[in-house]
């Protein structure tokens, strides 16, 4: 009888897309998304389409996923998710190994969004919506009360734009990536602009200028809100980020992930932070000295808004980049002075740097937008981002969002209230 070829080790064993996928716990798509990620390695079938996969490699990935989505519920630690999209150190921040300031001051809004989503720079990008989408968006937002804010109409717009998309629940890649591609520009375009027959041609900073100020937009200052845009497009795992990677988790559509994002960003230490910065700097503006308004609100208990944050020990870089910009506008030299009076203020005595929050207040006071137009150009920006993030959510093991709740009320069992 021959010999018989050896049956391979465990180092050597090779799984096929199907028992990979099992042991992940996810689609085969999926397990190809890895292979583009770099997180498996395949090697294809001598005289055919298929591909293998080391065993060894599969069974430690699926290892990380279920450390990393489900952890230790007695831990206390905080929660860390896998991201290739952005990292932040040393008071710089990057975007897929790209310093995120160079690349937003060289790029418009949209070829960073394209970068964030593919890592491909597509120059010349241009996002459009079609009627249909808009229409829908438009009409949703016409019916709500004139006073309601900008936020509350891109959550409307979003989910009344879902509605007009029947392959929403088409969670694959390309079908993300092209609602993305809709779904931002239907954003700016449900807006009411300042001044009717303005604003929907153009790149996607020019449209969404028409809809927070009714001053003609130079070029200046175009670039500096395209700027903004590029810089505020992701910030690693905030608040907002996390919500919309848990409705990921969860396998809802993109518009529905965006829509968690927009419902938390209205919180006043998040997304809305820029408006209260923007209220501070047109009384100091009006007072001609930061000294007593900030007196005031320290002596109402509030803290001063737009100064440090807590994952910068130095000055956040996008504000940085942003008073650069800024400064070569000459009408927002007023509200920059006010801006420096204000941090010269407040730090006199704790070494206190601008953030973001401040340097939007700047652009949007100095360009006669309202209170609100920070938060609309933080919330434009962020849906790339919540994009980028659900896309790679999408390739993880679904519900691995579900910490444990650590249950500190009267132990069972307690006699039924009367």
């Amino acid at each position: 009888m021959p010999d018989q070829e050896p049956a391979p080790s465990r180092s050597e064993r090779r799984l096929s897309t199907k028992e990979a996928a099992e042991l992940l716990g996810v689609k085969a798509e999926t397990v190809y998304a890895y292979v583009s990620r770099g997180q498996l390695s395949s090697r294809r079938v001598p005289g055919g389409r298929s591909s293998t996969f080391d065993a060894k490699e599969v069974e430690a990935l699926a290892r990380r996923n279920r450390r990393v989505g489900g952890g230790s519920p007695a831990s206390g630690g905080e929660l860390s998710v896998r991201t290739r999209i952005t990292l932040i150190d040393t008071d710089r921040y990057y975007y897929r190994g790209v310093d995120a300031a160079e690349l937003a001051a060289r790029h418009t809004y949209e070829e960073v969004a394209e970068w964030l989503w593919t890592g491909q720079l597509r120059p010349g990008t241009d996002f459009t919506a079609p009627e249909a989408s808009v229409a829908v968006a438009r009409r949703a937002v016409a019916a709500l009360p004139e006073h309601t804010d900008p936020t509350d109409r891109l959550r409307v717009a979003a989910i009344a734009a879902a509605t007009a998309d029947p392959l929403r629940f088409d969670l694959s890649e390309e079908a993300v990536l092209g609602t993305a591609r809709i779904l931002i520009p239907t954003l700016v375009a449900a807006l009411p602009p300042m001044r009717p027959g303005h604003g929907d041609e153009g790149p996607l900073a020019r449209r969404l200028w028409a809809r927070l100020s009714g001053r003609e937009a130079d070029e200046a200052s175009l670039h500096v809100l395209d700027t903004a845009l590029g810089l505020l497009v992701d910030h690693d795992l905030a608040a907002s980020t996390l919500a919309v990677r848990v409705a990921a988790s969860a396998r809802a559509h993109a518009y529905a992930a965006v829509s968690a994002g927009l419902g938390v960003i209205e919180g006043p230490l998040h997304g809305a932070a820029s408006g209260l910065v923007h209220r501070l700097l047109l009384d100091v503006l009006d007072q001609g000295d930061a000294g007593p308004v900030i007196a005031d609100e320290l002596r109402s208990g509030r803290r001063i808004p737009g100064l440090g944050h807590r994952l910068y020990a130095g000055e956040d870089p996008r504000a940085r980049a942003l008073f650069a910009l800024l400064e070569e506008i000459p009408r927002a030299a007023p509200a920059l002075a006010a801006a420096r009076d204000i941090v010269a203020t407040t730090a006199r005595h704790t070494p206190l740097h601008a953030n973001v929050d401040l340097a939007l207040a700047v652009l949007t006071a100095s360009s006669g937008m309202p209170a609100t137009a920070g938060e609309t150009i933080f919330a434009v920006a962020r849906t790339a981002g919540w994009i980028a993030h659900a896309l790679e959510e999408y390739g993880e093991l679904p519900l691995r969002m579900r910490p444990s709740g650590l249950y500190e009320g009267p132990r069972p069992p307690q006699p039924l209230p009367e």
